[in-house]
């Protein structure tokens, strides 16, 4: 997904693309989000339940295979660690990374009296969540 499909008020990511967190940080049953954007002064993303390691050919490094309680189209997925933030239990880790994309994008999307779709995320024909990043070939 090319950096130009975003909105221009919408700014990149430049927090998940650095994470450093390991594939051992989340475990099957872990309650997870991936956040996509803002609502009114808040992070929103869609949650899923870690269900089993998973190969994420996008990064070529070990994901996990995620579902969605929604279904759908697309039950399952896999996302790489670095996209997820537990909901589960209170973790140090992403409970850091959840505070820095708050205050990273909520004061610049506030404002916009709606939802936020940052566009930073995409799902590939194989049913693989990808960071805009990592569709460039970032890793």
């Amino acid at each position: 997904m090319p950096a130009s499909s975003r909105p221009p008020y919408v700014p990149a990511d430049t927090l998940t693309p650095e994470r450093e967190i390991t594939h051992r940080h989340f475990r099957p049953g872990d309650q997870v989000v991936i956040f996509k954007g803002v609502d009114g002064s808040e992070l929103w993303g869609d949650r899923y339940k870690v269900v089993t390691p998973s190969w994420h050919l996008p990064t070529d490094e070990d994901g996990w295979r995620l579902y969605d309680p929604h279904g759908g189209e697309r039950t399952y997925l896999t996302a790489h660690p670095r996209y997820l933030v537990h909901l589960s239990r209170l973790c140090p880790d992403c409970l850091t990374h959840q505070q820095a994309l708050a205050a990273y994008l909520v004061p610049r999307l506030a404002d916009t009296d709606e939802v936020v779709d940052c566009d930073w995320y995409a799902v590939n024909h194989l049913n693989q969540v990808v960071h805009v990043a990592d569709s460039r070939g970032a890793r």
